[in-house]
């Protein structure tokens, strides 16, 4: 690959729009599950994916079931996106996400979370 289209590839990366949002990943022998909050959920999804893949934890949090379990034992829910605006910052949009993330947690049950 040329310099020139290696460096088209690398700003069409960073102008794309940066998607984050409140990820679940439920354990569906156990009902447990793990929300999180992440600033690129397409990301989050191919970690998710490559951990399956690779049969390695995606969390800490998750270790001892995902151990017992296996990853199979495991799925990934998008429950919410949100897209970054042109004029945030990212510790801006890092804070609206985490306010996200503290209202989803006010929806669920504390005795099903990890």
């Amino acid at each position: 690959m040329d310099k020139e289209k290696k460096k088209d590839i690398a700003a069409a990366y960073k102008e794309r729009p940066r998607i984050g949002g409140i990820c679940a990943v439920r354990n569906t022998v156990t009902g447990r599950v793990l929300i999180s909050a992440v600033t690129d959920v397409e990301g989050y999804k191919n970690r998710f994916a490559f951990s399956l893949s690779t049969d390695s934890c995606v969390h800490p949090k998750l270790d001892a079931d995902w151990k017992k379990y296996g990853g199979s034992a495991f799925e990934l829910h998008i429950l919410e996106t949100l897209e970054k605006k042109e004029t945030q910052t990212d510790l801006e949009f890092t804070i609206d996400i985490a306010s996200l993330k503290e209202l989803w947690l006010e929806k669920i049950d504390p005795a099903t979370m990890y």
